[in-house]
């Protein structure tokens, strides 16, 4: 078979001046540093194969990308050197390099056109879900202290308070309007502003480690947005990318938050175990520890979550009994990091409710769904129409129609100008429910079923 010539890839490395003989001994000091035993037998030939267009497989290209944008003191990224995939995601791997995927993911995240079409080609990886070691995490620290800076520019304070500004901003925009709101503008400024600033100097190691933290939590909304709007392939890459910076900046509480969200997203696709296991990763000790009292809350929320979904009644129910603790223990002059500010009783209520669904009891679900829309705060809009979408349909199964469609018209009521995918499916949902009774003209079932098509087709 023919090989098409990787000229992208050969422009770089002329570029560079450096030999192939040279450009593979740093290509295995760069693999050494990551772990990558596989690739310490990568020569001179090695390189000249890939400039002929041989395939670059595994962990080979994004320490490809590293090395030559080490040498090069600016950021290199698959696309610049011929070896990113146009249709389809490569499922993420822990040990890729974080601030080269940032720039990578996000360049593919950017266009709708292309986010469709990859999300069409891609798929969800179960597999990628195993973690490290934890000693893995705990040298990530290291790992980011040894990485050249690629550009002069001296990081300062300032630009860490913009950067955590930012993220408030999009946050609460998220907890409004949904995920799809602003998706764009949070995934071009992490791929340009914020990736600059990680590849710049940093006058301390404290500032560093600020900055660092404060990108992880941004792409853990882009995370969590294209979860929110059901874009799970580049979900689970943006929150791997979110774990791995935050574990780079030391912040332990906020790597357990974005494996927290990386357990709810397994809950979401049927995948309980996996979800239990992250939701334990997420309340590790140093995780855990080290969290507010709100924080620890949500994460032991989601464990319940987890459990309930994988059978473990009664673990699941001394967890919710944990959260429900840990809550309580919150007070408003509390020390808290933004991403907690939604975590209210309404959060708690309704992750209790979805836990007791999951274990079969409605009437119990029932109730703190009903505690979970009676708290909410007006704000929160997104998550207030999900919830009632889940109410109506607990409602549905105990066989209270009537009510249930009640419920559900204020879930629509609630859903104008949100963008959620997640709010969507609870349309969806709902229009399966209704439809042994949609013929049934002229009734209410049959109206609300007409006005969820709608919502749908506008969507």
């Amino acid at each position: 078979m023919e090989r098409t010539r990787n000229t992208r890839l050969e422009g770089v490395v002329q570029e560079l001046g450096l030999s192939q003989r040279q450009l593979a001994a740093h290509f295995r000091a760069v693999a050494a540093e990551h772990g990558a035993t596989e690739l310490q037998s990568v020569a001179q030939p090695y390189i000249a194969r890939w400039i002929a267009g041989a395939p670059v497989e595994g962990r080979a290209p994004s320490i490809l990308a590293e090395t030559l944008s080490r040498g090069l003191g600016r950021l290199v990224t698959l696309a610049d050197i011929g070896l990113a995939a146009d249709t389809e995601l490569e499922p993420p791997a822990w040990s890729d390099d974080p601030l080269t995927t940032l720039v990578t993911l996000g360049s593919k995240d950017m266009v709708e056109i292309d986010r469709r079409r990859l999300l069409t080609n891609s798929v969800y990886s179960v597999a990628a879900l195993a973690l490290p070691e934890d000693r893995w995490f705990e040298r990530a620290t290291d790992r980011a202290q040894a990485r050249r800076p690629l550009s002069s520019y001296m990081v300062t304070a300032q630009d860490v308070d913009d950067v955590r500004e930012m993220a408030a901003i999009f946050s609460r925009r998220d907890q409004k309007r949904g995920g799809r709101a602003g998706r764009a503008a949070l995934v071009a400024y992490l791929r340009t502003d914020v990736a600059e600033l990680l590849s710049g100097r940093f006058l301390s190691e404290d500032t560093r480690r600020a900055m660092t933290s404060a990108a992880a939590e941004l792409a853990y909304l882009a995370g969590w947005t294209a979860f929110d709007g059901r874009e799970h392939p580049l979900a689970q890459r943006w929150l791997t990318i979110a774990t791995n910076l935050a574990e780079e900046a030391g912040d332990a509480p906020l790597a357990g938050h974005v494996l927290r969200a990386m357990a709810h997203q397994a809950v979401d696709l049927g995948q309980p175990h996996q979800a239990v296991q992250l939701a334990e990763a997420s309340l590790s000790s140093r995780r855990y520890a080290r969290a507010c009292w709100r924080e620890r809350s949500l994460l032991g929320v989601v464990h319940a979550r987890g459990l309930a979904a994988a059978g473990e009644k009664k673990a699941a129910a001394a967890a919710l009994l944990r959260a429900e603790q840990d809550l309580g223990r919150a007070s408003d002059g509390d020390d808290e990091p933004n991403r907690v500010f939604f975590y209210t009783e309404a959060s708690l209520a309704h992750e209790t409710a979805a836990a007791l669904r999951d274990l079969g009891d409605l009437q119990g679900a029932e109730k703190q769904f009903n505690r979970s829309v009676r708290t909410r705060r007006a704000q929160f809009v997104r998550t207030h129409s999900v919830t009632l979408g889940y109410l109506g349909a607990v409602q549905a199964q105990q066989g209270h129609l009537d009510i249930a469609c009640d419920t559900w018209s204020q879930a629509l009521d609630a859903m104008t100008g949100v963008q959620s995918g997640r709010a969507k499916e609870t349309v969806v949902q709902m229009r399966r429910a209704l439809s042994p009774f949609r013929n049934r003209a002229g009734s209410r079932a049959a109206e609300l079923d007409a006005r969820a098509r709608s919502m749908l087709s506008q969507a």
